[in-house]
């Protein structure tokens, strides 16, 4: 899928001309100045899209287009979801920015005991509202169609469930005298659900990766380097992507 992505609130079988404006309708107006004749997808970011051709070019921000028929993208298998501990500053962006690009179908923000960076009140909601607004952009720039969900921000012991249910979970551990396994050679499912975490600068701390291997978890390493918390998620999404034969 190569043509521009824009994000429409509800995609349906309508038929006829669709009018894209608003914040969207400028963007393909006046920043990708499309023409008519041009091809764009438009998508509900949920897997139902329908490509379009550009009929006219109306203002700063109207764009007439002619749906095709609607399609929808089937859920992804087996489903990655990466918990991501909160990095300092805009790292947090970045992972999202860039897990988003490789592929990731699920990201959850985890307050870790060793995150320097807290998440509380009015802070915690816009940061998390950059997060989910990054998903998007990324999103539409990998020209995605199911962009990844972003949940609220998980506690250690909601980590720990998540990992419960979970039919691969992973803990990146960067404590090499801990007994850890490679990721490149784990056994994955073919279906299902893959939960990897991701900890903070300064690692997982003992309990939580107690609690972590009570509930199923097992630790994992990707080599003989430790890897930033804001890469090393896209880097362990991308090799399991590619493992599970997502990527083929």
């Amino acid at each position: 899928m190569t043509a521009p992505v824009f994000v429409v609130d509800q995609l349906a079988d309508t038929g006829g001309e669709f009018v894209l404006d608003g914040p969207e309708g400028r963007h393909a107006v006046s920043v990708k100045r499309l023409q008519p004749g041009e091809t764009v997808v438009l998508t509900d970011g949920a897997g139902r899209w329908a490509e379009c051709e550009v009929l006219a070019a109306e203002g700063k921000d109207r764009l007439t287009v002619r749906p095709g028929p609607v399609t929808e993208e089937p859920e992804p298998a087996p489903r990655i979801t990466v918990v991501q501990a909160l990095p300092k500053g805009d790292r947090g962006e970045l992972a999202v920015e860039t897990m988003t690009e490789v592929g990731v179908d699920g990201i959850v923000p985890w307050q870790a005991a060793r995150c320097i960076t807290q998440w509380k009140g009015e802070r915690g909601l816009k940061a998390l509202g950059k997060w989910r607004a990054t998903a998007r952009e990324a999103g539409k720039q990998s020209r995605r169609v199911r962009f990844p969900e972003v949940a609220d921000a998980a506690t250690t012991k909601q980590v720990a469930a998540l990992l419960a249910k979970a039919d691969f979970a992973a803990v990146l551990h960067s404590d090499f005298e801990h007994a850890s396994t490679s990721l490149a050679a784990a056994e994955l499912p073919a279906q299902g659900e893959i939960v990897l975490v991701v900890g903070p600068e300064g690692g997982v701390a003992k309990d939580e990766l107690a609690l972590f291997e009570e509930a199923g978890a097992k630790a994992y390493v990707m080599g003989p380097t430790v890897m930033r918390t804001s890469t090393a998620g896209t880097a362990a999404a991308a090799l399991l992507l590619g493992r599970t034969g997502r990527w083929s």
